[in-house]
């Protein structure tokens, strides 16, 4: 035991100052990170600050709009029952419909009334197509076994298109699988590969989409909003209208390190200088950046000028090093990346009406239906009412999308790109033979069109070092997260690929002893091979 004397000769304690954690982007990966740097690292709520270019919170996880103008939304994220990193965020998360309940419990008690049973999931000529039969000729089953079996780095830069014979395009499979994930023929072999085996246990439903599991409302209010609420309660500051525009990063001896953060807010030019042990978290690209609107008689322009923030940081820091990946592999093609997607918010039942029947399914159970035949290859979906989580009761919402917006329409010959959301709403219902509707639908809807020049990015053929590893090499304090960060074997487009870039990112650069998420591999159990090898086989 010390004496007295010598405990007054002790030098005293060092004031250890504070942990600050920076995040750029206020998307569901930066939520996520800043959720666990509370919940996993003890970081104090006022010590995180999340940069945000925009004036709205959420990123590619928006929905906005009220009934008079219209509603919208960019996209919706579907989930499934392994999705264990999105369930572990959303178990500390209260529900925005109950306060006494999480997130998660909100979800999974929604699915098990809301369960997806899909009775018309491709149509063609007006009719639903027999999708018990997923159309593979034997070449086509022997092609995707072998890609599954192919290693990564054998594939590359390869295409779909490059591994599979032209028949494979034209299975009801095909069509199935890439209205669902987003896929093109022109796509990644190697990002399809990963859905493949990702998604291995959802072979056996795929017509039916039983396997689906989606959020009671809109993935903004459901999620984004009380993860938002949840950190502002405990002091997380949100800066809107603020761009990072630069990090300083010093690279000495194989070690990087983050000195200086730049960013513009209010016109003005602002820097941050890091302490040692500050942390930076990098959501670097947007699938999202640069989307224009279109209305019912207006079409949305085709924005290329990059704008985006979140580009524009990526491109300067991978100009630092290699190790920082390479931007313009996912940007450089957008007539390959490209989509558009349509809101529609009506003031009657009367679409809802004629799909319910047409499809045997009620709004909420019916899943996805593809327009097979259509030339922009449309799919709409109905959720279930209200989609919004203030939507008033006599308003309606449904959404669509088209994959191939350059094309020209079957009965509205032009390119959906060029199309008003009139148009589009002409097109869908011819399709679906709904014509005598027509007059009362268009006079009964408000359509907002989104035209998204990266929406799947993320997709475009790569090489392994073009995606930076969320903590790249001898890096002290930065972290990539979101869709444009490489997490092995995982999928990109989803909610659970940024949520699981954003525990990878804090727990590895706190060096916090516990586990990412365990992840899913259904290609190791036999059962999951079985039953995914008789649907392969199914006629």
């Amino acid at each position: 035991m010390c004496s007295a004397s010598l405990v007054s000769r002790l030098d005293p304690p060092k004031q250890v100052a504070p942990r600050n954690a920076y995040l750029v982007g206020t998307g569901i990966a930066a939520l996520a990170a800043a959720a666990y740097l509370v919940k996993e690292g003890g970081l104090s709520g006022p010590n995180i600050v999340l940069f945000e270019q925009m004036e709205l919170f959420g990123g590619s996880l928006d929905a906005h709009g009220n009934p008079k103008d219209g509603y919208v939304m960019r996209g919706g994220r579907m989930f499934e029952e392994r999705f264990n990193c999105t369930y572990d965020l959303l178990s500390f998360i209260p529900s925005i419909a109950d306060p006494m309940k999480s997130a998660k419990d909100e979800l999974m008690e929604f699915h098990q009334e809301f369960f997806w049973n899909d009775r018309a999931r491709l149509v063609s000529g007006g009719q639903i197509v027999d999708v018990s039969d997923l159309g593979f000729r034997e070449r086509d089953r022997l092609d995707l076994i072998a890609l599954c079996a192919t290693p990564e780095s054998v594939l590359d830069i390869r295409t779909i298109q490059d591994w599979f014979e032209p028949h494979f395009f034209r299975s009801n499979f095909w069509f199935i699988w890439s209205t669902t994930f987003a896929f093109a023929p022109w796509h990644s072999a190697i990002e399809f590969k990963r859905y493949c085996l990702r998604f291995l246990h959802l072979f056996s439903t795929i017509d039916t989409m039983a396997g689906i599991y989606r959020t009671q409302f809109n993935q903004f209010d459901a999620m984004v909003r009380p993860i938002v609420a949840w950190l502002k309660a405990r002091g997380v500051r949100l800066e809107m209208g603020a761009e990072v525009t630069d990090i300083d990063v010093v690279i000495e001896g194989g070690q990087k390190t983050a000195t200086r953060l730049h960013y513009r807010q209010g016109g003005e030019d602002r820097v941050i200088d890091l302490a040692e042990q500050d942390l930076v978290f990098v959501t670097n690209g947007s699938m999202t950046s640069d989307t224009s609107y279109g209305s019912m008689d207006t079409v949305p322009a085709l924005n290329t000028t990059r704008n985006g923030g979140s580009w524009e940081l990526w491109e300067r820091l991978a100009v630092k090093s290699p190790d920082f990946g390479c931007p313009a592999v996912f940007v450089s093609r957008i007539d390959q990346s490209k989509w558009e997607s349509f809101t529609v918010t009506a003031d009657d039942s009367s679409f809802f009406d004629r799909l319910e029947a047409f499809s045997g399914s009620r709004a909420g159970k019916g899943g996805l239906v593809t327009i097979k035949d259509s030339n922009w290859l449309l799919t709409v979906v109905l959720n279930r009412q209200p989609h919004f989580y203030e939507q008033p009761k006599n308003v309606l919402v449904w959404w669509g999308y088209g994959l191939f917006p350059d094309q020209p329409g079957n009965f509205v010959h032009k390119p959906m790109s060029e199309c008003t959301g009139r148009e589009i709403l002409i097109e869908l219902l011819s399709h679906l033979r709904f014509t005598e509707s027509i007059p009362h639908i268009l006079d009964t809807s408000r359509v907002i069109t989104a035209m998204m020049p990266y929406i799947t990015a993320q997709f475009m053929p790569r090489v392994r070092t073009d995606r930076p590893k969320v903590i790249p090499k001898g890096s002290r304090n930065l972290a990539f997260i979101g869709q444009f960060c490489e997490i092995p074997d995982d999928v990109v487009f989803t909610v659970e690929y940024s949520v699981r870039a954003a525990q990878t990112a804090v727990f590895g650069l706190l060096d916090i002893q516990r586990p990412v998420s365990p992840f899913y591999k259904g290609q190791h159990d036999p059962r999951v091979l079985f039953d995914a090898w008789k649907t392969l086989h199914r006629h």
